[in-house]
C-alpha cells in the first residue's frame, strides 16, 4: 500500500471516530438535560382562550366553536371541554378543548410537548370528528399509545375519563 493511501485512510478514521464522539456527546447532552418545555399561553390561563380570541390578539376561534355562536348555540352539553395530564412530568397541565387537534409528542411544534423517554417525536394525536366526539389516534409511534390497558391500533374514540398513556404520561378527558 502507498504511503498516500494509508495516511488518506488514517485522516478518514479519525474523521469517523471524532463525528461518533461529537454524536455521544449530542446524545448525552440531550438526555442530561431533557427537552425544553415550553408553557402555552392555553395551558397557562384555564378558561381564557376564548377571551383571548377577542381581546384582539389576533387568534380566532376554531371553525366548530364559531359555527355554534353564530346559530346560538352552546357547546354539546356533557361534552369534554378540557385535556388533563394527571401522571408524569407535566402531571396538572390542561389544555382547553376547542374543537382544534391536538398534537401529542416531543418534538417543540407539539400542542403537548411530552418530556418522556418513552414518547416519540409525534406520537399520538387527539381530533374531534364531524359529530363532536374525540378520536385519539396513534401516529405510529415506536413504543405506542394505550387507551386504558389496550394498544391503540387505528383512530378510536374517546369516552371522558378514559385513561390515555404514552410511556409515563397519562392524559384525561374531562368535563
Amino acid at each position: 500500500m502507498s504511503e498516500l493511501t494509508l495516511t488518506v485512510m488514517r485522516l478518514g478514521f479519525l474523521a469517523v471516530l471524532w463525528l461518533f464522539v461529537i454524536v455521544a456527546v449530542q446524545v448525552i447532552r440531550s438526555d442530561l438535560f431533557g427537552t425544553k418545555v415550553v408553557q402555552r399561553a392555553a395551558t397557562a390561563r384555564r378558561g381564557a382562550p376564548a377571551a383571548a380570541g377577542a381581546s384582539g390578539t389576533g387568534r380566532q376561534q376554531p371553525p366548530q366553536q364559531r359555527e355554534n355562536r353564530q346559530q346560538g348555540q352552546r357547546p354539546r352539553r356533557g361534552a369534554p371541554t378540557q385535556l388533563v395530564v394527571t401522571q408524569g412530568s407535566l402531571a396538572g397541565t390542561t389544555v382547553a378543548l376547542q374543537g382544534q387537534t391536538i398534537t401529542l409528542g416531543r418534538a417543540h411544534d407539539s400542542t403537548i410537548v411530552l418530556d418522556d423517554d418513552y414518547a416519540s417525536s409525534r406520537h399520538a394525536r387527539i381530533y374531534p370528528d364531524q359529530s363532536g366526539q374525540w378520536i385519539v389516534e396513534d401516529l405510529n409511534s415506536t413504543n405506542g399509545t394505550y387507551l386504558d390497558r389496550t394498544r391503540l391500533t387505528s383512530p378510536t374514540p374517546l369516552q371522558p375519563g378514559a385513561a390515555i398513556r404514552i410511556g409515563r404520561t397519562v392524559i384525561e378527558l374531562r368535563k
